[in-house]
C-alpha cells in the first residue's frame, strides 16, 4: 500500500465498461512527512476520497480483483481508505 495526497479527477467521455460508476483520482506518493516521493498516477476511488485527502491506494492486480469482485479486469490501483492522522507526523 501506498499513502498519498488526491490531486484531481478524471473525466472521460468513453470509457471501459468496468470504469462505468467509477470515480478515477489522480493520486501523487508522500512520505510520512507529506512529502512528494513518486510520480503521480490514476487510482479508482471506493471510499468517496475527495481532492486534498491523504489515502491509502493498494496498487496490486490480485486486491483489486478481490475488492471489486471481477476476475478479469482493467484496474490496478484502487483508493481503499482516508487517512485521519498519522500518529507522530504532521501529516493530515
Amino acid at each position: 500500500m501506498k499513502l498519498c495526497r488526491v490531486l484531481g479527477t478524471v473525466v472521460s467521455t468513453v470509457k471501459h465498461e468496468t470504469y462505468v460508476g467509477r470515480t478515477l483520482l489522480v493520486v501523487q506518493p508522500v512520505d510520512e512527512r507529506g512529502e512528494i516521493c513518486a510520480p503521480s498516477f490514476l487510482a479508482v476511488d471506493v471510499v468517496q476520497a475527495g481532492v486534498g485527502d491523504l489515502v491509502l491506494v493498494g496498487s496490486e492486480g490480485g486486491g483489486t480483483r478481490q475488492v471489486i469482485g471481477i476476475e478479469r479486469l482493467p484496474m490496478r490501483s484502487l483508493v481503499l481508505g482516508v487517512v485521519d492522522r498519522i500518529a507522530g507526523s504532521p501529516v493530515a
